[in-house]
């Protein structure tokens, strides 16, 4: 299972996630432009020593991580659909997208898709956005692999 994160901006939610893909045996990929240099002390902070453990691909662009990724196995999810997450029928080969934590994923690639756009369930509360990026990775990637079973952990 792939999660990408599209021009992540913080250092220490992208730590976290590196944690998350380190213990679930999935693979990591990150769009560039980040907002952080991948030498950030603060980023290797927040992935503790779990970065020898990080399946991690840099990827210059979009278009260039996209170019793996089978259509029928992307996810985008994004706070501007109506679909949760929750019924999406997961498999191992899918690639998980999430955008920056200021905006998303590009307006495009989610018009582009609308079939393939998900949603974690919130609160209709003025001035409440969107989940932090590390929590809803955890909370997506969780639910596929409880989907799974849990396949190799433990």
């Amino acid at each position: 299972m792939h999660i990408v994160l599209v021009e992540p901006e913080i250092h220490g939610n992208t730590g976290s996630v590196a944690r998350t893909t380190a213990v679930t045996g999935t693979t990591l990929h990150l769009v560039e432009p980040l907002g952080f240099s991948l030498e950030d002390r603060y980023l290797k902070r927040a992935g503790l020593d779990y970065w020898p453990l990080v399946d991690l691909h840099v990827h210059p662009n979009l278009e260039a991580v996209l170019s793996q990724a089978p259509l029928e196995r992307r996810h985008l999810f994004t706070t501007r659909s109506d679909a949760p997450y929750t019924s999406v029928p997961y498999t191992w080969d899918d690639w998980l997208f999430f955008g920056r934590e200021s905006v998303g994923l590009p307006e495009g690639f989610l018009e582009a898709h609308p079939e393939r756009c998900w949603r974690i369930p919130m609160r209709p509360v003025p001035g409440a956005r969107s989940l932090n990026l590390a929590n809803a990775v955890s909370i997506v990637l969780y639910e596929a692999l409880r989907q799974l079973n849990f396949p190799g952990l433990s």
